[in-house]
């Protein structure tokens, strides 16, 4: 509660907020602007975990995205978030925070016995060990895996918060709010552009933060770019990957800093931008030494430690060494000093710098030409090992509790990469930095290698104008930077410190140098290959820290430069994201819109049960209390029809306009048969091909005008058609005039079929002469119908005669009411979807069950389709000898030699006891009572007539059916066209 080593005064938190919040159950006090990790350092918490393989102790060794150690579970119940990074967490009143990865305490993990086994598991172990007895990996070496594997704890219930997508464009989007951000935003935005400033963090400034002498400038510029009105700041946004065509993504996170979110507020938002020019000013991340021990609790990058006294206003230790290759690493010694941190020594290999000779000067212990050779401790830090650079020996130790490493900074340059930029090796600097650009982005600051936040801000303002000039603004009056020193970050080249003891180059992932040097010597001296037969940089911090070193180590070992052993391949995501944001809102029902016709209510009233058709809600039947069962009201239904008359909503059907000088032309190419010869006022079924030659959909298309045709779809294909439609209008045949919309929501469709259906239809529409003369199968007109405009199309998926009214979506239920109004005196009935496909089997109608994906025209015996002359898609491929081949399953008709046997869809088809085809529909008939269905069997023409089984392996069923045609009900046709 004491907080005993937080800073009487500076920083960017409020003393005068309390905020109380538990660690491990424990209970502690931190300020408002405090991260987790912060508030833990203040109360002099340096345990904070055990590493993934090993089971080390762990302390806070970062300031930010790239901590490696301190990953704790957040929150409890339903809100747990395992593996969250403590240095970006902002901590909130009540915040419950609870180590992970140890079993037992974390101060006494029984698991870090591991440590002791570590000569026997070390890289690769696992490919090797696993591999005998074969027996045992399923009883023992899989189950005992699952055990151990793993950090945090999931909570395993469903998530109480919600999540959005947003969807955001921009004439320049800045990545990176420190100085070069700050400047860049502020370049692009004064000429107008449109711009969006992203920032992980909660503040805005990124290393200003640390510099209490500029904070005027960060104010300014904090407060000009809140003034322009094209400007949006991103607070706690993360920019997670960059994609082609200028598209990024990344997750806002709304009310992570809050206990839950508020009512209506989402807990993260998941933000897809496109921007017409990106400038990168992602900074850039320190990077470790790798020497004996350089993973104890008290072991802290440098500048993270810098961070937490003058950001945060926490000293992290009380006794300091500093181990740094370079002179901008000594302001953390300086930093520290200040904060009332006794620096015992400065470790530094070179022999002499600038730095050097002002640290002797401010009374600091310098040992020049010396290495951190091991660190002593268990829990804590204790002391520091030094000894004399390349010597391997020791010279002495240094009582501390806190050891500053430094071996140069790394350009944070995922992003650049992603975005297809190669890298570039910066022989000064000793790290990668981006090449040329790919895509329209620019990199600037420390992220490109320009150190200093002077100079930072410079670059920054260079590429914020330069972006919004590519975007077509002109140029507004400069950005003046801060007048600051730039420290010099060029270092010596130290990646490693070889001695007895385990030297890492991961942290998180117990990744040590040996383990590297093993790798290559098994084989894996690809760079790819290394990581991934160590896991390094395979982490949540992604090698951000260590990454390079690794990669230094295998090119000791490869005996070539570490430009060419290069680095991993960066890819999304940057950071962590947590699954909650990339699903967003489409979990549960939500995981697809539901789609109601305009008919819902009417079907709701007639007691409907529905049933998913897609993204639609659709009748599966109408219960009756006199029916018996479900399938009781299906056949009471279907046989309405056949007997009388039916009314069915079809209004889910695919609907799109072609329209155009050239619309037939294009029909003729994108159906297997021949549109240009309809002739208006008629319709025509039509089948699709794939570019494969498999059949894609079918239909009927009808011709309103000699430059417009209305082609309809069946449910589940409505938006692959239209997608289908459109990519070939724009790729194959942009020259063609044609215009393509989809009018699926804005008609309502309804199909009264049956012997009767004539008398109805001539009841409720007007203008229009329904004789078989006047208005033959496949005609249809325009009309009034209920006194409103409707177009009447006759056409039949039953078999039946048939006719579809379709009217203006707002007018269905009227013309619903009229058309059952109608049908009254000739006992007309509503009928689902479950009727309809009892209806279309008994005709041999195929469906989607029938269209899979698998079959060709003449697998469905459709072949006859397929026009002679002219082109279309799918026309080539489905000549391929393994699609023509006669002894493919064909489509035949199947019916329960005992009519009391239910067969059942997806059973094999035995012929000899060898499977020879498979059920695709079944239904119980009305016409001839009994199990009937349609199949794919192979050579089924030549089998129409005989007996074979239907087998049922999961229902240990075998049913003996008989093969018959599939046009079983009124094969002449002559009831459709009454």
């Amino acid at each position: 509660m004491s907080q005993r080593f937080r800073l009487p005064a500076g920083g960017h938190v409020d003393r005068s907020r309390r905020l109380a919040f538990t660690f491990d159950g424990r209970r502690f006090e931190g300020h408002e602007g405090d991260t987790l990790a912060a508030a833990l350092l203040a109360n002099g918490v340096r345990l904070v975990g055990r590493s993934f393989k090993y089971h080390r102790p762990r302390g806070i060794f970062s300031a930010g995205v790239e901590e490696p150690n301190a990953l704790v579970e957040l929150r409890d119940g339903t809100r747990r978030e395992p593996n969250t990074r403590a240095t970006v967490v902002e901590l909130f009143d009540g915040l419950a925070a609870t180590s992970q990865n140890h079993r037992g305490s974390l101060a006494f993990d029984w698991m870090a016995v591991n440590g002791v086994l570590a000569p026997w598991i070390g890289a690769g172990f696992y490919y090797k060990t696993f591999m005998w007895p074969a027996a045992f990996w399923e009883r023992v070496y899989e189950p005992m895996i699952r055990k151990a594997a793993g950090l945090g704890r999931a909570s395993g219930q469903p998530d109480p918060d919600w999540y959005e997508a947003a969807h955001a464009h921009c004439d320049v989007l800045v990545v990176g709010a420190g100085a070069a951000g700050l400047a860049a935003a502020r370049a692009a935005g004064a000429t107008g552009a449109r711009v969006i400033l992203a920032e992980q963090d909660f503040l805005f400034g990124g290393d200003l933060l640390n510099e209490p002498e500029l904070e005027p400038w960060r104010g300014e510029a904090i407060a000009a770019l809140q003034a322009m009105p094209e400007v949006t700041l991103l607070p706690r946004t993360t920019v997670f990957g960059f994609y082609d065509q200028g598209v990024l993504g990344a997750v806002e996170r709304v009310a992570d800093h809050l206990p839950q979110p508020p009512t209506h507020t989402p807990r993260q938002r998941y933000w897809t931008i496109r921007a017409k020019e990106v400038v990168l000013a992602t900074g850039a991340h320190e990077r470790l030494i790798a020497f004996p021990g350089n993973d104890r609790p008290g072991v802290m990058l440098a500048g993270a430690a810098r961070t937490y006294a003058r950001r945060f206003g926490v000293k992290a230790g009380e006794t300091a060494v500093l181990f740094a290759t370079h002179d901008a690493a000594y302001d953390a010694a300086f930093a520290l000093a200040e904060a009332g941190t006794r620096i015992a020594a400065i470790i530094d290999p070179r022999a002499d710098s600038a730095a050097m000779q002002r640290a002797r000067q401010a009374g600091f212990t310098v040992q020049a030409g010396s290495v951190v050779t091991g660190t002593v401790g268990g829990n804590a830090l204790r002391g520091v090992e030094t000894g004399v650079a390349g010597s391997g020996g020791r010279a002495n130790a240094v009582a501390a509790d806190l050891l500053l490493v430094s071996g140069g900074w790394n350009p944070a340059v995922h992003l650049a990469s992603m975005s297809g930029a190669a890298l570039a090796w910066d022989e000064a600097l000793l790290a990668f930095v981006p090449a040329a650009a790919v895509q329209r982005e620019r990199s600037a600051g420390a992220c490109r290698g320009v150190h200093g936040i002077g100079a930072a801000a410079a670059d920054g303002a260079a590429a914020g104008r330069a972006a919004a000039i590519a975007a077509g603004f002109a140029p507004a009056a400069d950005v003046l930077p801060p007048d600051t020193p730039a420290p010099d970050h060029r270092p010596y080249e130290l990646w490693e410190v070889k001695g007895r003891g385990k030297a890492f180059v991961d942290i998180q992932d117990d990744v040590t140098a040996d383990d590297i040097r093993l790798a290559h010597r098994e084989g894996f001296s690809h760079i790819e290959h290394a990581k991934r037969y160590t896991t390094h940089a395979m982490g949540t911090d992604q090698g951000k820290t260590g990454g390079l070193v690794g990669a230094a180590v295998l090119a000791e070992a490869r005996r070539e430069p570490v430009a060419k052993v290069g680095l991993p391949r960066f890819r999304p995501y940057t950071s962590p994201v947590t699954w909650g944001a990339i699903a967003g809102g489409e979990v549960g029902q939500h995981f697809q819109p539901v789609r109601r016709t305009a008919l819902h209510g009417v079907h709701e009233a007639l007691g409907a049960v529905w049933m998913d058709a897609g993204l639609w809600k659709r009748p599966a039947y109408y219960a009756n209390p006199g029916d018996a069962d479900a399938w009781a009201s299906v056949l009471r239904e279907a046989r309405a029809v056949r007997e009388r008359v039916g009314v069915c909503d079809v209004s889910t059907l695919g609907k799109i306009v072609v329209e155009g000088p050239d619309a037939a032309t294009f029909l003729d190419r994108v159906y297997a048969n021949t549109f240009s010869t309809l002739q208006v006022g008629r319709a025509r079924y039509g089948l699709m091909l794939r570019e494969d030659g498999l059949v894609f959909d079918d239909g009927t298309t009808t011709r309103l005008a000699p430059d417009r045709f209305f082609v309809t779809t069946t449910t589940a294909q409505a938006g692959p058609v239209m997608q289908h439609l459109e990519f070939h209008h724009a790729s194959a045949w942009p020259d063609l005039d044609v215009s393509l919309a989809s009018v699926t929501d804005q008609w309502a469709a309804m199909s009264i079929a049956g012997p009767k259906a004539r008398d109805v239809v001539a009841a409720v529409v007007q203008g229009i002469d329904l004789s078989n003369a006047a208005f033959p199968f496949m005609a249809v007109a325009d009309c009034m119908a209920a006194g409103v405009p409707a177009r009447v199309f006759r056409i039949s998926f039953s078999g039946e005669l048939a006719y579809e009214v379709a009217v203006p979506a707002g007018y269905a239920a009227t013309v619903w009411q009229a058309v059952m109004t109608a049908g009254v005196p000739h006992g007309i009935e509503p009928y689902g979807v479950e009727a309809l496909g009892l209806l279309r089997i008994e005709k041999g109608h195929v469906a989607g069950a029938e269209i899979n994906g698998q079959t060709t025209a003449q697998d469905l015996g459709l072949g006859r389709m397929l026009k002679k002359k002219g082109d279309f898609i799918g026309r080539t491929l489905a000549q391929r000898p393994g699609l023509t081949d006669p002894a493919r399953p064909r489509l035949v008709g199947l019916r329960s030699v005992d009519p009391a046997r239910q067969i059942r869809a997806g059973s094999h088809l035995l012929v000899d006891g060898r499977s020879q085809g498979w059920i695709t529909s079944v239904t119980q008939s009305v016409v001839d009572p009994g199990w009937i269905g349609l199949g794919m069997l192979r050579e089924g023409e030549a089998r129409i007539g005989s007996s074979i089984i239907a087998a049922n392996p999961l229902m240990g069923e075998e049913v003996p059916v008989k093969v018959v045609s599939p046009h079983g009900y009124d094969a002449e046709n002559l009831r459709v066209r009454a």
